[in-house]
């Protein structure tokens, strides 16, 4: 398994075994699309390494910098933090890897999203997208609700989307952290609504995980490993 530095971070696992099933090596060129505060960008740049680049993206000029701060911290030099919308998203080089999380189901037009990543990807590079299901949340038996997010259960279309945006479906599966007391799990959802849990049992929304490959990605894939390299 991929071991990601992403300790607190209870959706790590599914992200692991995607990267895992790509093979995820190093001088691989990735962008984070919706990076937030950079924890993703930094734990891809450790995989991709020096030879590679990680593009963070976030339309939140604050969020570029919390980036550029913790790709400091962390060594990691290669990550390149930008400001763009994700519907605008225009990159300097074609990737190996568009990367998003939690993010299509904030945006006005998921589709165009998801577009925008396939449009970057080299011939045979892949979009990596991880939604959840919100309503299929559980606290104490009672559904959760996410009233501010414009698409909270879009998670449940994420592999028609991705189809749809032109894509190769390679795979798609759902996961769902689940507890009971204190925990990550509590912490995470306590975080999320601001009122702790206690001790009643807890399933956070299932994240439906989709990969999807561009064209002729066997070929381009396996052409770039004769190689000896990704670039």
């Amino acid at each position: 398994m991929v071991s990601l530095g992403l300790r607190n971070d209870v959706y790590r696992r599914p992200l692991a075994t995607a990267l895992e099933r790509l093979r995820l090596d190093k001088g691989w060129r990735c962008v984070d699309v919706g990076a937030g505060a950079g924890d993703v960008s930094v734990a891809l740049a450790e995989l991709v390494g020096r030879e590679g680049r990680i593009y963070a993206i976030d339309s939140d000029p604050r969020a570029r910098d919390e980036t550029a701060r913790a790709a400091a911290a962390a060594g990691e030099a290669q990550v390149i933090a930008l400001t763009q919308a994700a519907e605008d998203l225009v990159l300097p080089e074609p990737v190996e890897l568009a990367y998003c999380r939690f993010l299509l189901m904030h945006v006005t037009d998921p589709m165009r999203v998801l577009r925008r990543m396939a449009a970057v990807l080299v011939p045979g590079g892949y979009v990596v997208a991880q939604e959840p299901v919100t309503s299929a949340g559980r606290v104490g038996g009672a559904p959760l609700s996410m009233p501010a997010a414009r698409h909270a259960d879009i998670g449940a279309r994420l592999p028609a989307l991705v189809r749809e945006a032109g894509l190769l479906l390679v795979d798609a599966w759902a996961e769902a952290p689940a507890g009971a007391g204190p925990g990550p799990v509590a912490d995470y959802l306590e975080s999320l609504t601001e009122v702790a849990p206690g001790d009643d049992p807890i399933v956070l929304p299932p994240l439906v995980t989709v990969i999807g490959q561009a064209a002729e990605g066997d070929r381009a894939i396996a052409g770039r490993r004769r190689e000896g390299g990704h670039r």
